[in-house]
């Protein structure tokens, strides 16, 4: 490809809406550009690397029985009202035309839709459905470029089987394929146990990157591998304490003291010597939830063992509930559903809140003074604190997610009415899986791993090209005669070349220009070198530069690297 004929451009100043590397070297490269608050076009080289990250997908989706689908990305809502699914994605949901319809963020149902009688018998199965389609979600803050935005591109596979074993062997052929698509696309990453949210099913995990642009933050063992998203990460930390002797009940004043660091700082005590009150309402009923000293409710998982509808109690609504506003609020007294996190079990001589202002009470035994109380894993895991695994420390930290897969079981099947007739003739639910892949987040992910203070640092298998070829005062006979034979003779040996044929453009644009958009190899046409027959070469990721004799150019370029 010519650059004098190529739309690639290229800017030297950081855009001001970009923050994260990804997105500023897109952006600067001429990858993208943005048209709307999280919609992006793909300009010809961005999309040039696009379509690689999908040939990639395609032939390991098809080494696995993959079959590929393109389906709608207008739905009628109807379906998705059948599966709860509209409610469940709330206003992320695009919805339009009279709200009869829906623009898709992902196409559980439609495959259940076509599934539906098409599959009617155990021999039909079992079944890989994927595609590679544009997917719409309505972010109220979409950022960080391509890696969170309201139109995207994305992967998304489905399993049909009879049973649960079949659902297995689906379910680690995707995770097979996965780790193949993303070592080939030569990303570092890792794999995290997950909470399935507004998908379902019985088991999820996700496929993640370490980045600071993340969104998602992962509890990650280095000694034995542990990986968890902090939705569903568990560790092991201090407990409260059981003192052999329960002090009784008694009533403390606490003007003012709103927060466990003000009740510790009032009363003199330990945070582990104090239980803390969140109030949440779960499918409109209160329920009291109990967290050792500072310990932050997980949402994620509070909502696995409500299940149903769960919300934190809006401010207004605390004192009817519990006779006390925020701060004061504890579980004597509370006349509703009372669950605690497992560190507070057997606890005793503890502080709480009295259910009164400005009041609380010390001497707490959970069990004898709460008797229906039941605990559960419901803290979010912290930096620092032991592996559940093994006796190393975790590292908390931000993670970019670029892939997930979903164990859904019969949620879809059983909702939509996708049944078969087993061996005996009687009627069952198809169970299926859900495989999903951010293909845009692939090239981000790729771009936060590869760059330097010049710019991207492209490798294969997803460089655009593979050589920059860098003609240096194209004006001059010598120069552009021997840039243009080399350009040729490039191409036939099979090199994908990009070639700076402009006329205009000092050396120094020239070379910032390849240097921002980062193939792996330059070469570089100068007169300097051509009166001695001979032209430069450069790798991009090392700065390593060679003066190779005309006739060896070829011969050096397909030595290893």
């Amino acid at each position: 490809m010519r650059l004098s004929k190529s739309f690639i451009p290229t800017l030297k100043e950081v855009p001001s809406e970009a923050v994260i590397p990804s997105h500023i070297l897109m952006i600067r490269a001429g990858l993208v550009r943005q048209l709307s608050a999280g919609i992006y076009s793909w300009l010809p080289l961005g999309y040039k690397v696009l379509r690689k990250v999908m040939d990639i997908i395609r032939e390991e989706m098809n080494a696995i029985g993959g079959q590929e689908f393109h389906f709608p990305g207008l739905n009628p809502k109807e379906i998705w009202e059948q599966t709860g699914r509209v409610e469940a994605f709330g206003d992320i949901l695009f919805q339009i035309k009279n709200r009869e319809y829906v623009l898709a963020p992902t196409h559980e149902e439609i495959v259940a839709y076509h599934a539906k009688g098409a599959i009617v018998s155990y021999k039909d199965m079992p079944q890989i459905w994927y595609q590679i389609q544009t997917k719409f979600r309505n972010e109220p803050r979409p950022r960080s470029g391509v890696i969170r935005g309201r139109q995207f591109i994305m992967k998304d596979a489905y399993t049909l089987d009879r049973d649960a074993a079949g659902l297995d062997v689906g379910y680690a052929l995707h995770d097979k394929a996965y780790r193949a698509i993303f070592d080939r696309c030569g990303l570092k990453y890792f794999v995290v146990g997950a909470s399935s949210g507004a998908m379902g099913g019985s088991k999820s995990e996700e496929f993640m990157v370490k980045s600071e642009a993340g969104e998602d933050t992962v509890a990650y063992c280095e000694k034995c591998q542990y990986a968890a998203n902090s939705e569903v990460a568990q560790s092991v930390t201090e407990t409260a304490k059981h003192h052999e002797e329960s002090k009784a009940v008694y009533e403390i004043s606490t003007p003012n003291v709103k927060s466990i660091d003000e009740l510790c700082d009032f009363l003199k005590i330990h945070e582990h010597e104090t239980a803390k009150s969140r109030v949440y309402m779960h499918d409109e009923k209160p329920v009291l939830v109990l967290m050792l000293g500072n310990d932050e409710v997980n949402e994620t998982k509070l909502t696995s063992v409500l299940g149903g509808n769960v919300r934190p109690c809006h401010p207004d609504e605390l004192k009817d509930i519990s006779g006390a506003d925020a701060g004061s609020i504890g579980p004597i007294g509370f006349k509703h559903k009372i669950i605690a996190d497992t560190l507070l079990k057997d606890a005793n001589n503890m502080f709480s809140g009295a259910n009164k202002n400005d009041y609380h009470i010390g001497g707490l035994d959970l069990s004898r003074d709460v008797p229906n109380i039941e605990y559960f894993d419901l803290r979010t895991a912290e930096n620092g604190e032991k592996c559940i695994r093994c006796d190393s420390t975790l590292e908390v930290f931000k993670a970019i997610e670029l892939g997930h897969i979903f164990k859904l079981g019969t949620k879809y099947s059983e909702a939509l009415g996708v049944l078969y007739l087993d061996e005996h003739g009687k009627e069952q639910p198809v169970v299926m899986g859900s495989y999903g892949i951010g293909v845009e987040r692939i090239l981000a992910c790729f771009i936060e791993q590869n760059y330097d203070e010049k710019g991207l640092t492209w490798k294969e298998p997803l460089a655009p090209f593979d050589i920059h070829l860098i003609g240096l005062n194209m004006k001059n006979a010598l120069v552009s005669e021997t840039a243009e034979r080399l350009y040729i003779s490039l191409i036939a040996e099979g090199y994908e070349v990009l070639f700076d044929d402009r006329l205009d453009g000092s050396a120094g644009v020239k070379f910032n220009d390849a240097d921002l958009l980062g193939m792996p190899i330059q070469v570089i046409v100068g007169e300097k070198n051509l009166k001695e027959g001979k032209a430069e070469l450069k790798n991009r990721r090392t700065g390593e530069k060679t003066i190779v004799e005309l006739e060896k150019l070829i011969d050096k370029l397909q030595q290893p690297v």
